[in-house]
């Protein structure tokens, strides 16, 4: 099969198309399946440059979500079967099985059924590769770390990306009133069109005043870091007292630890691959569910997922360029299987 392989840290250059020994089952929970779509993330381009999770994980395949369809199940396989629509997130951190990579950037995937879901209906599979890492970053964030409910303010910091353009969503189907940051005209209508209530140009606003101005003088309930948890110290004013405070970024060494106690605000970090990493089942059936709720959402049309760009799977090089150097406003997909994958 056709892969993208990286063989060591490096440029975007590294990533180099290989023919590669198409994975077979080997463990009764395992399901084949031939991937349409792959998403390409920011994690990815980090790996790429700083090194994987793993010991001895090269030569990898890169990608965590993708989607498809089913080939072949393991034996004690009872969710799926074959020519099954599937969405997931699952390998691309340096995970090997049987001398195999697991990966996404390439035309089959090895993936134990319980980090599988069935693709929303809606979807075509460029779209649904876009969605799990996002969907489950924005879900555990929100609901299983900040706890949101109906009725509160959620400021979410960067919410034309991937993470940010489903977390605005999500937020708003909660029942939550939702600001964020935008940087143009353009993305700002973007996410009003999401839903966003209050929208911050960071470039000429003063976030936290603006906060201060939206709620009232009374801060926000739940602060969402999807982009840049340098200004923590400068966002503490702008949350309520007993607010909840999560970041997708490691917190800065000088956090003002001290403020964040005196207003007993709460303080969390997410990271959805803990269960790829830690190989923690319950975990990954949890996130599977998540995937499954969203898909009905996705499904009755709550819930949209924005790609900005569509690249053939040779072409991820260019992608992992666009997202290291720029802002982009949703995700990147690589078309894997051609034309199969527009379907």
């Amino acid at each position: 099969m056709k892969a993208m392989i990286i063989e060591t840290t490096g440029a975007s250059d590294a990533l180099q198309m290989l023919d590669v020994e198409k994975p077979h089952i080997t463990e009764p929970n395992q399901v084949l399946v031939q991937v349409f779509a792959a998403s390409v993330n920011p994690i990815d381009t980090k790996l790429r440059a700083n090194g994987l999770y793993f010991p001895e994980p090269y030569p990898a395949i890169l990608g965590c979500d993708a989607a498809g369809v089913v080939e072949a199940v393991g034996k004690d396989v009872t969710q799926f079967q074959a020519g099954d629509p599937v969405y997931y997130c699952y390998g691309g951190l340096g995970q090997r099985f049987a001398d195999t990579s697991l990966g996404n950037y390439a035309e089959y995937a090895l993936v134990p059924e319980h980090f599988l879901a069935s693709k929303p209906e809606s979807l075509g599979y460029l779209q649904a590769a876009a969605a799990p890492l996002v969907l489950i970053t924005a879900w555990e964030a929100l609901f299983d770390r900040a706890h949101l409910r109906s009725g509160q303010t959620v400021f979410i910091q960067g919410g034309t990306g991937g993470v940010g353009h489903v977390a605005i969503q999500l937020a708003k189907i909660a029942g939550c009133k939702v600001a964020t940051t935008a940087s143009s005209e353009v993305k700002s209508k973007f996410v009003r069109e999401l839903g966003a209530d209050c929208v911050i140009d960071y470039a000429n606003e003063d976030i936290a005043q603006a906060l201060l101005s939206w709620t009232h003088e009374q801060g926000v309930d739940v602060l969402f870091d999807t982009v840049n948890s340098n200004n923590i110290n400068d966002l503490i004013p702008a949350m309520k007292h007993y607010a909840h405070y999560v970041s997708l970024l490691q917190l800065s060494d000088d956090v003002d630890y001290k403020a964040l106690r005196l207003k007993n605000i709460s303080l969390s970090q997410e990271l959805m691959l803990t269960p790829m990493i830690f190989d923690l089942n319950e975990h990954a059936q949890r996130q599977a569910s998540i995937l499954e709720q969203c898909g009905q959402f996705i499904d009755e049309g709550q819930l949209k997922l924005h790609v900005s760009k569509i690249l053939p799977l040779e072409d991820v090089a260019q992608a992992h360029d666009l997202i290291e150097h720029g802002h982009i406003q949703g995700k990147i997909v690589l078309a894997v299987a051609g034309d199969e994958a527009i379907e």
